[in-house]
């Protein structure tokens, strides 16, 4: 007879996925005794999209003071524990104030010139003179900067030069490049980092919304707030009978298998201002794809995650209420 063995000799990996939790991202610098947090990062899509093809903010605009005390600690804990000299990256997941390390990358992050843009400081330099025997105390950075202004990165993807390849984001990087708009107002500065990777916000128009239903209660907010500012909304039945439910007003389109006019036929002839699309399953139905890809060839913007959708209505509002204005990064940081 086979000898029995302890139950520490066959570890059983146990994978659960963090429903509603919010990433974050943290660059830290250290010299192996000082460690400074370069910045904390919220990512505006939930967690479970590459933090490569996430929008980001600085600062965050949702976590409590807990929450940021705890990120904080814990970062400056894992950097003197590593013994880092040099960039320290952490991703965090926050759910019900629960805070969930993902991810420790001891060297320096793709959002390190970022966060370097958004503070006013050249991590990275400060970094290379660190590995050759410098201190942070000896190079002036010893305090965390929180900026008060906001600061939004954003994705640049090809999907425009592949037609028919579906937009929707997961664990599986996609973006080839990145982007950044920067203003008081957390609004303004997604609508500029928008305009820089295109197609920018609408200001106005139809606006075509089929979510999960899962998701159907939680967009009659965001379907309301495009309503107040003059949208029209255009539905699929599930979700027009949702938005109905909750007194928002849409028009009720076909399903592209149930007949016309369709959404698919809105996008072609050049009628929608803005797609929200959120995935109705692990596996994307034929149709949405279809409708997802054949707008984003149009230009029209496309957002498949209720979040994103939000910060779209916040940076529409926000553009309306008080315009848009530039200035030099040597202008924010100034004093």
């Amino acid at each position: 007879m086979p000898v029995p063995q302890p139950a520490a000799a066959h570890p059983i990996l146990v994978d659960h996925f963090l429903e509603d939790a919010t990433e974050v991202d943290v660059d830290c610098i250290s010299d192996g005794e000082t460690v400074v947090i370069g910045a904390i990062m919220e990512h505006i899509e939930e967690a479970g999209i590459h933090s490569g093809d996430s929008s980001c903010v600085i600062p965050p605009f949702s976590l409590s003071e807990k929450v940021k005390a705890e990120i904080t600690d814990a970062t400056k804990k894992m950097a003197r524990a590593l013994d880092v000299r040099g960039l320290m990256n952490v991703q965090f997941a926050v759910q019900n104030e629960t805070v969930y390390v993902l991810e420790v990358n001891p060297r320096a992050s793709r959002t390190a010139p970022f966060v370097s843009k958004a503070i006013g400081v050249a991590l990275p330099k400060l970094a290379a003179k660190i590995m050759v025997g410098k201190t942070l105390r000896e190079l002036g950075f010893t305090q965390e900067i929180v900026p008060p202004h906001f600061s939004v990165k954003e994705a640049v993807f090809p999907f425009i030069r592949f037609p028919g390849i579906d937009i929707v984001l997961g664990p599986e990087m996609k973006s080839t490049g990145e982007v950044m708009g920067i203003d008081a107002n957390l609004g303004l500065a997604f609508a500029k980092a928008q305009m820089a990777a295109q197609p920018a916000l609408p200001k106005g128009g139809n606006i075509f919304i089929s979510v999960s239903d899962a998701e159907k209660k939680k967009v009659a907010a965001i379907a309301q707030g495009f309503v107040e500012l003059g949208f029209t909304v255009f539905a699929t039945s599930g979700t027009a009978a949702a938005l109905k439910a909750a007194n928002v007003p849409s028009t009720k389109l076909f399903k592209l298998n149930e007949g016309r006019p369709n959404a698919l036929d809105m996008v072609k002839n050049g009628e929608l201002a803005m797609i929200v699309n959120t995935p109705s399953g692990k596996v994307a139905r034929e149709d949405e794809i279809k409708i997802r890809s054949t707008a984003t060839a149009n230009r029209i913007p496309v957002f498949t995650t209720l979040r994103g959708a939000r910060a779209a209505l916040e940076g529409i509002r926000a553009l309306r209420e008080h315009g848009l204005s530039v200035k030099t990064l040597q202008e924010w940081h100034e004093g």
